[in-house]
């Protein structure tokens, strides 16, 4: 098997990204959420960002991330409090309810993604994720 040129791996990654998205979009339809709402809720699974903090996180302007937490405090998903360190800050996290949600999304996110390395050996899915790993951004 010839080694795929550089052209390649990066459509590829497009194709793998797409596929990821469709499917991640799935998931968080069947929860009545966008994949905006369902990355807000993964990156406030084990943090209470500022919604400064959260913005940055979600790559869209403040305004828009006022608007999707306001939904999700609506739907009993999200609370606001007051940021300890900054009496100006007002800081995010997932309610107890979003908490069991993110379980059950993560069990169906797994389950539907399992098939993309179903036909890789324990060592190739270990190299992948050590290779996704090093693509990644560093940690804020």
């Amino acid at each position: 098997m010839t080694e795929p040129g550089p052209d390649e791996v990066m459509d590829r990654l497009v194709q793998v990204s797409f596929t990821v998205m469709a499917l991640l979009s799935r998931a968080a339809a069947a929860h009545d959420l966008s994949l905006t709402q369902l990355r807000a809720l993964a990156i406030l699974r084990d943090r209470t960002p500022k919604m400064a903090e959260l913005a940055d996180y979600l790559g869209l302007d403040r305004s828009s991330v006022t608007g999707l937490i306001d939904r999700a405090v609506k739907r009993g998903l999200v609370r606001r409090e007051a940021s300890d360190d900054d009496g100006r800050a007002v800081r995010v996290g997932l309610t107890e309810q979003a908490h069991r949600l993110a379980g059950e999304l993560g069990a169906e996110i797994a389950a539907l993604l399992a098939p993309l390395t179903h036909d890789l050996t324990p060592a190739e899915r270990n190299r992948l994720g050590a290779l996704l790993g090093r693509m990644l951004p560093p940690e804020r």
